[in-house]
């Protein structure tokens, strides 16, 4: 079961090209979702005028050569390992969502893109492999959110039956993968035809309200990224005052009270934040 094309079952009910259609509907509406949120919250114009701002209080040229280097490592740690994530535990959980989506979408789209499939074809062994394991990555990745990150009473007062707008990407992802898998294993059933109904409610629901989720973070994410890291190569430092070498006797003339609250080894200053573990995200 774990490696079959679970929509095989379904050209007896829905025919492979409104499947196919209904795939197309759901990219068209997240990009157009897109584009309204970039209209809408003026997120392009809001990077442009800040990459101009930027650029007048550069100390240096960032040249073609480093800017692709710093796009590589963008690439590398902020997008592919999510770098960015101090607690451990809310890393794991975002890459677990993350790459279980992105797998199966993927996944979701080749199995429907290949129906129907001709009479003792067997669908791909990997593919179907790949939808359900993707599908339990984004249930143990929201599941791991949900109820150890973001159910937070003691810190926040949040139940995890708690649930507001802002959380509705998540719960629309989660919703649709545990349908997807509650479908596949209980197919012909009852309890199969209602998985079912969840799955493609939530799934139309996760791509057709990108203007209200926090869908569109993951094209914004990797922009915010690379600008804030050329800021601090050509010395703009995103408008924030540059951190003086501590151990520099020049500096250490003009504030001699560090060593009153920094120790003798101020560039070494101890776990701060991180001396207690977080509780909360």
């Amino acid at each position: 079961m774990i490696s079959s094309n679970p929509f095989a079952e379904l050209p007896a009910l829905i025919t492979p090209g409104a499947m196919k259609a209904y795939v197309v509907l759901m990219v068209l509406l997240v990009i157009g979702g897109v584009i309204l949120d970039i209209k809408h919250k003026r997120s392009a114009e809001y990077f442009f005028e800040k990459g101009r701002a930027l650029k007048k209080l550069a100390k240096r040229e960032v040249s073609s050569g480093e800017k692709m280097s710093l796009a590589v490592g963008t690439l590398a740690n902020e997008v592919l390992a999510s770098g960015e994530f101090e607690n451990p535990d809310r890393r794991k959980s975002h890459l677990m969502m993350m790459y279980g989506f992105i797998f199966f979408v993927l996944t979701t789209a080749s199995m429907i893109f290949s129906l129907p499939l001709a009479e003792g074809e067997k669908a791909s062994f990997i593919t179907g492999l790949l939808w359900h394991l993707s599908a339990a990555s984004v249930c143990v990745g929201a599941y791991w959110f949900w109820f150890k990150i973001r159910a937070d009473v003691r810190s926040e007062g949040h139940e995890w039956y708690d649930v507001h707008l802002s959380d509705l990407f998540v719960v629309s992802l989660f919703l649709m993968a545990a349908g997807a898998l509650a479908w596949s294993i209980f197919q012909g059933s009852m309890l199969g035809g209602l998985a079912f109904f969840i799955f493609i409610a939530a799934a139309t629901t996760l791509f057709s309200t990108v203007l209200w989720s926090k869908f569109a973070h993951m094209f914004f994410k990797p922009a915010a990224a690379f600008q804030k890291k050329v800021a601090k190569a050509d010395g703009s430092l995103d408008k924030l005052p540059e951190v003086p070498e501590l151990t520099d006797p020049v500096v250490k003339e003009r504030f001699p009270d560090i060593p009153e609250y920094m120790g003798d080894k101020p560039e070494y200053m101890g776990l701060g934040i991180k001396r207690e573990a977080p509780s909360h995200y």
